[in-house]
Formats: structure tokens, sequence, C-alpha cells
């Protein structure tokens, strides 16, 4: 893979690595897979990397943790982002993952469903829809919150909480599709490109200032790989704000003991780690705490990179059931979490665990809904 290499050293600066092996050292999935960032660099750099005898690439969540703690400022995740653009054009890819990729390419998601149904969690909630009426900020909602069933209730609480706020907003309905987050970390970069396109001649139909995102994986494309010219934010730092302004009231007591679970792409990717706690410390009744590993150094949940789609090569152990054992050890009630796949993976660790009895995975809106219901 002459060509790749060289294209990927470029673009990386791979030749700024200095084999540490910080990458590797702080890589979660690399102390139960044979996964090695660094020997992955050494063997572009010496082109002798066969993607084909590397399936552990697929193990990879593009957490970042690697590049958060290299010295030289070199990117290992999309070093692994790269090789895995190569198996996809050679068409040597996880069935799981081709299955995915298929689905929005067809149907607009991941999930296999009919891109006339994104819009029914919202049917009886009267959202105005951003083309048709201008404005202030289009909520994006994401696959993931549109169709799945655990989480449809949040993006309906955030729509509710939203307009006690006293926000203008709008979504895109059914004109909404997949934003291809996950498919260029799974290795799809014409789709990603082409979604980059697509999305931009809706962006200029439609009349709206700012964007919030529900999933931290959304917010971050839009915020730092589609070039839009509007503000994007996370939802977290919407309803913060609306607290702050005394705009949001929480008149209920919830007396619950809670940690917080800080997203990849949401914390170490893009910084946003006060106001998930800020939302949390403003809830009457709750009694606040913080696990070992947070912020910077919160473990990965599994989730990311393509892996809500991939086993990888280690089944039997799960980083989401590590980070349940750590949330029991705070004494908590609840661990609470700002990012569907985090809620989704952690929550089935509880179920697999068998801890139901012990601690309870919610979403922040769920904690804030509690607090505002009369």
């Amino acid at each position: 893979m002459l060509e790749e290499a060289q294209t990927l050293i470029q673009n990386l600066a791979l030749l700024e690595c200095i084999q540490c092996g910080r990458c590797t050292g702080g890589c979660p999935v690399s102390l139960k897979t044979v996964l090695n960032v660094r020997r992955l660099i050494y063997d572009t750099l010496l082109d002798s990397m066969s993607v084909d005898t590397h399936p552990e690439l697929w193990d990879c969540t593009t957490c970042t943790t690697c590049s958060v703690r290299c010295p030289k400022e070199v990117n290992p995740a999309e070093l692994i982002v790269g090789l895995r653009t190569v198996l996809v054009d050679n068409g040597r890819l996880p069935p799981t993952v081709r299955d995915a990729l298929k689905s929005i390419g067809i149907r607009g998601n991941p999930l296999n469903m009919s891109a006339e149904d994104r819009a029914i969690w919202a049917d009886d909630l009267d959202v105005p829809r951003i083309l048709d009426e201008p404005a202030q900020a289009l909520l994006f909602v994401g696959c993931t919150p549109s169709y799945d069933p655990r989480i449809q209730p949040i993006s309906r609480m955030l729509v509710k909480a939203f307009r006690a706020g006293g926000e203008d907003f709008g979504i895109l309905g059914e004109e909404e599709f997949c934003c291809a987050h996950e498919a260029r970390r799974m290795g799809e970069k014409e789709m990603f490109e082409g979604t980059v396109e697509m999305y931009e001649e809706i962006f200029e139909k439609a009349d709206f200032q700012r964007m919030t995102a529900i999933s931290p994986h959304c917010f971050n494309t839009f915020k730092n790989e589609y070039g839009v010219d509007f503000p994007v934010e996370h939802y977290s730092q919407v309803i913060a704000r609306l607290i702050k302004e005394g705009r949001l009231e929480l008149k209920n007591e919830v007396k619950l003991k809670v940690t917080y679970h800080d997203p990849c792409f949401l914390g170490k990717v893009n910084g946003i780690f006060d106001e998930p706690r800020d939302i949390l410390k403003a809830i009457p009744g709750v009694e606040f705490v913080e696990m070992d590993r947070v912020r910077e150094r919160s473990l990965c949940c599994e989730g990311g990179g393509g892996r809500m789609w991939s086993e990888g090569t280690n089944v039997e152990e799960r980083l989401a059931s590590e980070r349940i054992e750590e949330a029991m050890d705070t004494g908590a009630d609840v661990l609470a979490v700002a990012c569907p796949f985090c809620l989704l993976t952690l929550e089935d660790a509880v179920k697999v665990g068998g801890y139901e009895d012990r601690l309870r995975v919610l979403d922040v809106m769920e904690l804030v809904t509690k607090a505002m219901e009369a």
C-alpha cells in the first residue's frame, strides 16, 4: 500500500512520531486486544503495513485518547481511520459494518429504518420544520435519537425543555439524514464527502443562525469537519445556559446520588466538561459525585468509531462494564450521560452485569425532566 502509506504519512505528520509509546499506553482498547497504535505508525512509516492482516483495526473506538496523549501532536486515531479507508475501498470490512454503511447510503441512517419514519418521534409535538419557517436554531436530532425507542423520549424531553425555556427552534424532520460522522470513522471517506455536499445544499435553503445537536458525534462533525459558517452547540450547552439565565426552572427535588460519564466526542475532543455537570448540580436534591477517571481521563464506553456496528476481536471484555464498576464504586444511584451511544452501551452493561437494582443509567435530560415536572 505504498501510495496510501505516503498519503497518510504526509497528511498526518507521522514522521514527527518519536515512538514513545504513549499512544498505545493510553489506549483503553489495547488493554484487551492486540491493537498497538505505536506499531501501526511504525509499520506505516516503513511501508510494511498489510491492512488485511490487522483485524484489530476494527477494535478502535476513535476515542482520540492516543491523539490527546501524543507529545508531538500526531493524530494516531486518524491513521486508523485512514487504514480502514483502504480496507473499505478494497471491500474488506466486517459484514455488520458493511450493512450499516449500506443502510446509510440507501435509507439515510445506519439502523436500517425507513427515511419516512425519521420524525415519527415528534408527530404529536408540532415541532416547526426549519425548511418551512425560519428559526433561531436548528435542532439536529440525529439517527439514534430519531429511531431508537430508548433514546426517542430524550428527543421529546429536549423539545419540551427548549419550549419551556423560550427557545426558538425547528427541525429538518424527514429531510434530515445521517451526518456520516461514524461512516467516516468506519472508513467511508467518499460517503462522508458526499454527505457534506448534500447538507451544504440543504443549509442554503434553511433560515437559521445556529445548530444544536443531541449527539456529541453529530455535534463534533458539524462543528469540526463540515466547515459550516454558523455556531454549533451540544444540547448540554444550551440547557446549561437556559438554567443559568433563569429561563428554565427546575423546581422539583430529585433526591438521587448522581455521577457523570464524559463522552469522548463531547469531552476529550471538544473540551465540554463543565456544562453537563453544571446542569446536574443545579437540580434540587441531587448529590453529585465524581468517578476516579473523569474529564480528559474518562474511559471510553466503546460505542464510537463504528463500534456500535462492529463487535471487534474481543467480545468478552467490555469497557462499558469496567466503567459501570467505577460508577458503582462512588455509591451513586444514577450514572448520568449526555450521549446516545454512551447511554445504550452503559445501560446494556448494567443489564449484563445484573446491576439493575443498584445503578441506573440516565441521560442528563431525563434528570432535568424529573426536576421540571409538576
